[in-house]
């Protein structure tokens, strides 16, 4: 397992955007691939987004499809969820998750972040 800290959460106003980070703490290639998850106040969480290892493979919910994007830098051992168009259905605590492959389940991962909250209100 490995190490996980997201940031950049906040409070934005609809249509705005936000990049969230997940720190790795260090780099390994068997949880090479990286998620991000969310859970809505009062929800289960969900899916979001998922990348290999290479970032050559992504996949996408099909609620932020076109508005989010996933990328890497291994050489920071650091993974990013830029975020556009925020919506207020987008309010959530987002987590990053490690694991082999690049799923759409929380199965497939079996390191997780503490979270970062992301509010998105006028």
């Amino acid at each position: 397992q490995v190490q996980l800290a997201e940031s950049g959460g906040g409070l934005v106003q609809p249509g705005g955007s936000l990049r969230l980070s997940c720190a790795a703490s260090r780099s390994t290639l068997s949880s090479g691939a990286r998620a991000w998850f969310r859970q809505p106040p009062g929800r289960e969480r969900e899916f979001v987004a998922a990348i290999s290892w290479s970032g050559s493979s992504t996949n996408y919910a099909d609620s932020v499809k076109g508005r989010f994007t996933i990328s890497r830098d291994n050489s920071k051992n650091t993974v990013y969820l830029q975020m556009n168009s925020l919506k207020p259905e987008d309010t959530a605590v987002y987590y990053c998750a490690a694991g082999v492959r690049a799923r759409d389940y929380e199965g497939a991962f079996d390191s997780w972040g503490q979270g970062t909250q992301v509010t998105v209100s006028s």
